[in-house]
Parts: structure tokens; sequence; C-alpha cells
């Protein structure tokens, strides 16, 4: 059973609201998020792409930058080597579309996911030896290849990495030992000497600092790199990062700019998915135009993807957006089938108590183990591991929960593995299929969870009755988005509740639309997009966000239903 928690935390919302111009309800959620400071709050209402961090601070851009610059005036061909998710094809975007306006001799390649893996393998060091390439300049991966990339340093190549990734070590003598490639520049605000405030950026956050630092190191203004913006806002929304402090700057300015972009593949994306006419928010990053990206390098090629970034015609983008988004309807059917023999497998396992799932699905595509592992992460609450059959032994991706480091947890077991990385919310492995067992033992004899750490709780914001709501309240919560990681969708809790002109919506009538009514008689339209069952008479409890509804010229209030309890 979930438990229904809510946070209660002290502060002068009247006094704040006064101040500042905004509802108390609205002072009370910035609360909530832990922005207390006059500081934190002007930032956080009205803060702009001035108060971000100073890109030279990065660790090795200045030095990375004036590399580059040698390069581009010496006319040295300079390799690109992204990844095949949202946050490596916009890091990809931004670095080629960047260094082509400098006059850079530049290409790019993307790891095909299944047949080269994550990150620089030694295929493509190879391949750029061969090929004449003078730099490989990494996004969003590079710092967990020290092997093959410190292979190019013998090759005589420049190497650079930016990446965001947690820096690998080893444990010696209960002291870590950081695994660092000795490359020509490590950019990775992940390093301890690096002084970047910020630390919780995405891998094209990292490479748009680098153009920025770059276009100064040559003589141009650093806002004509402003023009990637909403390129970093949007793999900072598809990667999942805090949007807090910076990155939530970033993201909301991003999304101004993403609403008006000049891209043309965006363009065609945005209308494909039939969102031209809507304001693009970050939930349609996340969970419309951003699994489109995604679906490229998944079950096709992420150079599609990077390939609509880059289109130039109408013609091209259209057809492009429609292989993507046709590729993710795919996509979606098939992590449904794996959800649903992953549920399977646990309901009759023997393991079933652990507190750590392992789950070995030998015939799902590899790409989707991630999808998937959310999914199981969602309905059983605790950190897990989906494992896939590949050419040589098994992959598999994590997801975890807040108490537990995943990355941590695998440097605890890495004797097992043949790679790693990740966050500690979430990680990519590869390792022996005859280690699986092993390795589920080692993560729960390990696991430092508690039973508490385990049990589902849904917090709260406040408990706001339907007469506590205006539309000017509900307007002001704007002021809060963009939601996401770290600053998540405020959910409010009403009760004493029962419903009225009750019916089914929907293609197969899975949602409810109704009238709620208080007992003030208080009444206001609802929806819930999951059928609860709800039948008029019975008295219970909601979680909801409220909306305004825009129908027939005329504007109301309308509850959208997360959850209830009778």
């Amino acid at each position: 059973m979930e438990q229904w928690l809510e946070i209660r935390k002290s502060g002068k919302f009247d006094e704040i609201g006064k101040k500042y111009g905004i509802d108390p309800v609205v002072a009370r959620i910035m609360r909530n998020r832990d922005v207390t400071e006059d500081g934190e709050i002007e930032s956080y209402l009205n803060g702009t792409t001035a108060s971000m961090g100073n890109p030279w601070l990065l660790k090795d851009a200045k030095e990375g930058a004036e590399l580059l610059r040698e390069k581009i005036q010496e006319k040295k061909k300079i390799r690109i080597i992204g990844d095949y998710d949202i946050d490596g094809v916009n890091a990809t975007y931004i670095l080629l579309e960047g260094l082509e306006r400098l006059g850079a001799y530049v290409d790019s390649d993307i790891p095909d996911r299944i047949k080269d893996g994550y990150g620089v393998n030694e295929q493509l060091v190879e391949q750029a030896v061969a090929d004449g390439v003078d730099t490989i300049l990494t996004c969003d991966n590079g710092i967990a290849a020290k092997k093959e990339l410190e292979a190019a340093k013998d090759a005589e190549l420049t190497v650079i990495i930016t990446d965001h990734h947690e820096i690998p070590y080893q444990e010696e003598e209960q002291e870590r030992i950081y695994l660092i490639p000795k490359v020509d520049a490590v950019i990775d605000p992940k390093q301890e000497e690096c002084t970047y405030p910020y630390k919780g950026i995405c891998g094209a956050v990292v490479a748009w600092k680098l153009i920025q630092v770059l276009y100064e190191t040559m003589g141009r203004d650093r806002q004509e790199a402003d023009k990637f913006l909403e390129y970093a806002a949007f793999a900072t929304v598809g990667d999942v990062m805090e949007l807090r402090g910076e990155n939530r700057i970033l993201v909301k300015e991003g999304l101004k700019r993403l609403n008006q972009t000049e891209n043309m593949g965006l363009k065609a994306l945005i209308f494909r998915n039939q969102l031209q006419n809507r304001e693009i928010k970050a939930y349609h990053i996340g969970f419309v135009l951003g699994p489109c990206l995604n679906a490229s390098g998944r079950l096709d090629t992420a150079r599609k993807a990077l390939k609509l970034l880059c289109a130039e015609n109408w013609q091209e983008a259209v057809s492009l957006a429609e292989d993507l988004t046709g590729l993710n309807e795919i996509r979606k059917d098939m992590t449904q089938k794996g959800v649903e023999e992953a549920v399977n497998q646990i309901e009759q396992s023997p393991w079933k108590q652990d507190k750590v799932y392992v789950v070995y699905l030998p015939e799902c595509h590899e790409s989707i183990a991630g999808i998937i592992a959310g999914r199981i992460r969602e309905k059983y609450h605790r950190p897990v591991f989906v494992l896939t059959k590949a050419a040589e032994g098994v992959k598999g991706s994590g997801r975890s929960i807040e108490a537990y480091s995943m990355y941590e947890e695998l440097c605890k077991c890495q004797e097992l593995l043949d790679k790693f990385g990740g966050h500690p919310m979430a990680a990519g492995l590869s390792m022996q299929e005859e280690h699986i067992e092993e390795f589920r033992q080692m993560l729960n004899r390990n696991s430092v969870l508690e039973d508490g750490d385990i049990e589902p709780v849904i917090r709260f914001d406040a408990v706001l009755q339907l007469k506590d709501w205006t539309e000017e309240r509900v307007r002001q919560l704007e002021k809060l988005e963009p939601f996401g990681n770290g600053n998540e969708k405020p959910i409010f809790a009403a009760k004493n509740l029962r419903a009225q002109h009750i019916r089914q919506v929907g293609k197969e009538g899975q949602m409810q639309k109704m009238v709620l009514m208080d007992k003030d008689g208080t009444k206001c339209e609802a929806i819930s997009f999951e059928n609860h069952n709800i039948s008029e008479g019975e008295e219970f409890r909601i979680l909801y966000y409220p909306q305004i509804n825009s129908y027939g010229g005329y504007e109301t209030i309308q509850l959208v239903i997360s959850g209830i309890c009778r």
C-alpha cells in the first residue's frame, strides 16, 4: 500500500508572497523544494542565462578550446564521437554545428548501440586512424574509455573528452584511485579539481560550454553560441537531469527558444506529433519528442536522429520525423511486452523478496532494457537491473531509487563486470552470462537498503479543498515550471469528496471524467487518466493537480487526479 505523506516545511508564506508578488501556495511549494534564501528565490522566479556558471571554470575547457582553435586553423581533421541517446545526439549536434560555423574540418560518428556498445571502443579508434583523423573529440562519453582513448594517444591522435558521467575509480587500501584517461584535455565537471559551480549538467551542456569558450578563444561573441541553448535544454530534460539551479534556468530559457525553433527537423517532429499549435513544455520533451529521438538509437541508428537535427529541407525533415515517430511506436509495443514478461518472472521467482532486482530477459531488445527497468522500479519501488542476451555475454541497464547509488554499488561488483558506468540513479553494464546469479547475490549481500527504503511513499505538497482554487491561483502555478526531476510537479490532496456525472472516456474507456463535490457543496470538474472505478455515492480522497481547461470558448478549473484512496 502507498503511504501519502504531506510535506510540512515551515515558512512565512504570506510574507514571501507579498515580497515577490506570488501566491502563498506558490511560496509554500518553493519551500517544499528547499528554495528558501532570497538569492535562490529570485533566481528561481527570475533567473536568466546571465546568472549561469562561467564556462571558463570548467577544468580543461581553456586547454580544449585552444587545441581546437589550432586544429581549425591548421585544417586538421576532427572527429566527434557521441552517444546514441537524446543527450549524446544533441551534444554531437552542438559540437558539429558549432565547429562547422568556425570553418573546422569536422565530421561525427555515433556508436551503434548493438554493434559498438556504449562509448569509444577499439574499432572506432582504429577507424579514426584509418580515416586520417587528427583529433578525437568525445561528447557524453569518454571518461570511462581509459584504455581505448589512451590507445588513440599511442596512435598519435589528439584526444579531447567532454563528458558528465561519474569518474571511474578503484579502491586501494580504502582509498579511491580515480581512473581518468591520460589524454590532452578532460572536460567533465565531476572531476574533483573542476571548479565549475554546478556539477549536475548533462553532456550536451558540457559541449555547449566548450563551444562558448571556443568562440571567445577565436574572437567571437560568446552569445553566438546561444543558438544551441534549445538543444542543451532538450538534452537536459531528456537525460533526466535535476531541474534545480542552473539546469532549471537553462531549461526555462531553452523552452522559449524551442517554441520558436528555426530547426527544420525539430519543426517537422513537432508537427508530426501534432504539437504545432501547443506550447512545448518539458513534459513534451520527456514523453513525446524525446522518445522519438531515442527510438532512433534504440531500434535503428542514432545517426538518423542526428540527421533530423541537421536537415536543411522540409521534405527530408518530414520523412525523418515520420521514421522516428514510427520507430517510437514500435518501441512502445516492445516495451509493454517486456514489462509484462519481467513482472511474470518476478512474481514467480524465489527472489521476489530481494531488495535489489536482477531480471534476465534473454530475448528482450537490449535497447529497451533501461525503460523496462524504470517501469519495474516504479511498480516495486526498488533498484532494478534488466539484463538481455548480447553478442558476447549479456548487457544490462539499471534504474534506481533515491536511497541507492547504483554506480557506487556497481563499483563493489566490478570483478564480475566486463564494463559499466553511469549515475547514482541509472547505470549500464556488460558481463558474462554465468555471472548473473552471483551478481544478483552480491548486490543484495552488499546492499544497505532498509525495509523503509523500498516502501512506496507519495509526498504531496498541501491539502487544498475545491473551494481553495481560483483561476488566478491555478495560473500562478505556472511560475513553478518547468517541472521535472528535482522540481517535481506539485501534488495536492483533497478529502471528503463524492463524484457525480461519471463517464468513461478515451478510445478504450480507460479514463474517467466526473464532477467532484465536497461537503460544502463546492463542485469542480475532474479527470483521471486511469480508471480508478470511482462510483457515485462513495466518499474518497484524491491526489491531484489543477489546470485550466479551455473548451468552446469557456475556461474552467479541472482537477487531474493522480491517486485515489477510499
